[in-house]
């Protein structure tokens, strides 16, 4: 992911989860907010309840993994929050949680994926 995909700023991040819209579900929290770019930006999220710093690197590289291979539509913020029960997942049900959650928000692309 390049640099220019990635939310980097607390304020950024902040800005998404107060300001965007939100969609959960028992494996992934996701948060939304059109910018004005037209291009999107993420940001991936897994607190330290999740457990170790092996165990939230690992999620998180499953869900930029997920995004990477999903056509996602261009002009939003994003912030994927991940949960407990995404440690105990594998990455097939967590692609599919994913997609589910994206197209919930209508935020799904047509192509590849």
């Amino acid at each position: 992911m390049m640099k220019t995909e990635r939310l980097a700023r607390r304020k950024e991040f902040e800005a998404v989860c107060t300001e965007g819209k939100s969609w959960s579900n028992n494996l992934v929290a996701l948060r939304a907010l059109p910018n004005s770019l037209g291009s999107n930006r993420y940001g991936f999220a897994a607190g330290k309840r999740l457990g170790g710093a092996v165990v939230r690197n690992r999620v998180k590289r499953r869900l930029r993994e997920v995004v990477r291979r999903t056509t996602i539509k261009d002009g939003w913020d994003m912030v994927f929050i991940a949960r407990q029960a995404a440690t105990e997942t594998d990455y097939r049900t967590l692609k599919k949680a994913m997609e589910e959650l994206l197209a919930r928000a209508q935020l799904l692309g047509n192509g590849r994926g």
